[in-house]
């Protein structure tokens, strides 16, 4: 059988802004709103390094030091399958508008250790990571000698910690300078050369701030501030909280559109960024909040923009809302997804998920959309009869994804086709001309990502593909099996905007909205894996209840003993029955639906 599912993925978008009741500590009253009170505060207007005590917030002079001498790298090359190196999740705010200042901080903190090495070399050192709050790469006027048109301003709020001391500043880039780096400017290019960079830390040196190792990540928060006249970073260790005034170097405050934040390696080199790697098991919440002007929920964009790294990876639920907003909200932990803003995905037998989070099954035999997403971005799935022994049941034989100009399928096998060609993927990903990624992991997962964050996986089992839909902004508008009109639960839409409400007849679900998204044979990705598929549709439906009662008793056992959240356990129970009890594996740690449409 098959599902098709479409599950609001890795991130939660805050919607408005409202006092915050809850405070970081419970016997400190209000701590997180005087948190989020001093990072909107003006700075002392001469340059330095300065400190507060909760709950005062006028700044007072505070040690500073040298600053660390280490490249906080760009992204460059594959992203990979971990956070960071333009894996991850950022807010972008409304067209127009720009952001104020971006404030950091993690919740529900499961972590106990962790290590890196400086700079992307030597040792791997107890507790050296950095937290960085990056802006998006920007026309700057500080490109302004560059010959290059392409040339782009950056700046990273940082507060880096080397294992026994922490250091808050500011580290200015300008990307693809491309010629002799302007005084006072550090010069770096990656191994292969090419493109020459420009870097600086902010003059001055660096706030001084006590070792703080990573289990105490829960306890700290970074905020960037950029304006047209000022910037600086700072630091909160509880009730304390360090900050460090800039030198505007780029003039973040005319570009600065979209935020990143996140833990990450302690700088990087000619070679990358590094990683920080946690213990296993590790796994936590992010609240990234933007200030800009506005009350509207940020737009969640599926990249990043340095080149550090650490060791988890996302989802696959999203978080319980919660204040203050605008906020985007997501969770990473150890064996996670790859990044996404929302998830469709198709497992085992055909029940389908919605992005936004419907759950029905459909169980057509034929080549199926199952996402478009704007002009760039589509997802077919071929699916194939169960007969005889489940003839009214069918399973994802073949997957195809269509990514700009570039078009890579998995056919059943598995066998990878890119651009028509069969291609044997080993350990180093393919990295496409058009920027799209195609990966291989270790257990013969496919994961293919492109430069706006979209993302197509494709797990191989035993005679049949689990596919995950990977939706690179949210929200957005997303058709075909896994989409809602305007994102609703209650409704879906046939390929000629027909809506229908949900749960749908039996004739309606296969005869008219199915049918509808089958695919053209002049508009397939799937005829590199051979000749279309038979269409059909199932003669009745088929459930859980639908079994022999002893078979399902034996698949229900099974998805029981995994734990499989109630709202999962009917699907569970018809996958294992068809499939086998690995069939079960996809289920274990997701949340139930939001809506059950059958």
């Amino acid at each position: 059988m098959r599902k098709i599912w479409g599950l609001l993925g890795s991130v939660l978008l805050v919607l408005s802004v409202a006092t915050v009741a809850n405070a970081a500590d419970p016997a400190r009253p209000g701590l997180r709103d005087w948190q989020n009170q001093v990072s909107k505060v003006s700075r002392p207007a001469s340059a330095g390094c300065f400190t507060t005590e909760y709950p005062a917030t006028d700044w007072k002079p505070a040690a500073c030091v040298a600053s660390p001498k280490v490249p906080m790298t760009p992204k460059d090359g594959a992203r990979p399958l971990v956070v960071g190196n333009g894996s991850d999740v950022a807010a972008r705010v409304p067209a127009g508008s720009f952001i104020q200042t971006a404030i950091g901080s993690f919740e529900n903190v499961n972590v106990s250790s962790g290590s890196g090495p400086i700079g992307n070399t030597g040792p791997s050192i107890a507790n050296a990571y950095t937290l960085q709050m990056n802006t998006n790469f920007f026309a700057s006027t500080a490109c302004a000698g560059s010959p290059n048109p392409g040339c782009r301003g950056w700046e990273q709020f940082v507060y880096a910690n080397d294992g026994s001391n922490g250091f808050v500043f500011i580290q200015y880039w300008l990307l693809n300078f491309n010629t002799t780096c302007p005084g006072g400017w550090n010069q770096f290019q990656f191994g292969g050369g090419g493109d020459i960079f420009c870097f600086r830390n902010n003059g001055g040196g660096a706030t001084l701030v006590p070792n703080q190792v990573a289990a105490n990540l829960g306890n700290l928060s970074l905020s960037g501030q950029a304006s047209a006249a000022a910037d600086s970073a700072t630091l909160f260790v509880g009730t304390t909280a360090f900050t460090r005034t800039g030198d505007n170097s780029v003039n973040a405050a005319a570009g600065w559109t979209t935020a990143e934040f996140n833990v990450f390696g302690f700088g990087g080199n000619e070679d990358g960024g590094g990683m920080f790697s946690f213990n296993p098991g590790a796994s936590m919440t992010v609240r990234n909040r933007v200030i800009y002007g506005g009350r509207a929920a940020p737009t969640c964009v599926a990249t990043g923009f340095t080149g550090e790294t650490n060791n988890l990876s996302f989802g696959p639920s999203a978080p319980a809302p919660s204040q203050p907003g605008p906020a985007l909200i997501f969770n990473q932990h150890s064996g996670g997804s790859v990044a996404n803003c929302a998830a469709a995905v198709t497992v085992g037998d055909v029940h389908a998920h919605t992005v936004a989070g419907l759950y029905y099954d459909f169980q057509g035999v034929g080549d199926y959309t199952l996402a478009e997403v704007g002009p760039d971005f589509e997802v077919q799935a071929r699916h194939i009869s169960g007969a005889p022994t489940w003839p009214n049941a069918s399973v994802n034989q073949a997957v195809g994804a269509r990514m700009g100009k570039s078009r890579v399928a998995v056919c059943a096998g598995p066998a990878l086709v890119v651009d028509g060609e069969k291609v044997e993927l080993k350990d180093e990903p393919l990295v496409l001309p058009t920027g799209v990624n195609v990966t291989r992991t270790g257990n013969g997962k496919y994961v293919i990502t492109d430069e706006e964050g979209n993302s197509v996986t494709v797990t191989p089992r035993n005679g049949y593909l689990d596919v995950e839909v990977g939706v690179g902004t949210w929200p957005t508008k997303v058709r075909g099996l896994l989409g809602n009109p305007d994102n609703d639960v209650k409704l879906l839409e046939s390929r000629d905007s027909t809506v229908f409400a949900v749960p749908l007849s039996f004739d309606d679900l296969y005869h008219k909205y199915g049918d509808s998204w089958r695919v053209k044979p002049s508009d397939s990705l799937l005829s590199v894996c051979g000749e279309k598929t038979e269409e059909s549709n199932p003669d009745k439906p088929f459930f859980a209840k639908d079994l022999e009662p002893k078979i399902r008793e034996r698949a229900q056992a099974i998805c029981r003993q995994k734990e499989i959240a109630a709202g999962w356990l009917e699907a569970c129970t018809l996958d294992v029955a068809v499939l086998g009890k690995e069939a079960a594996a996809w289920y274990v740690g997701q949340p139930p639906p939001v809506l059950d449409g059958n």
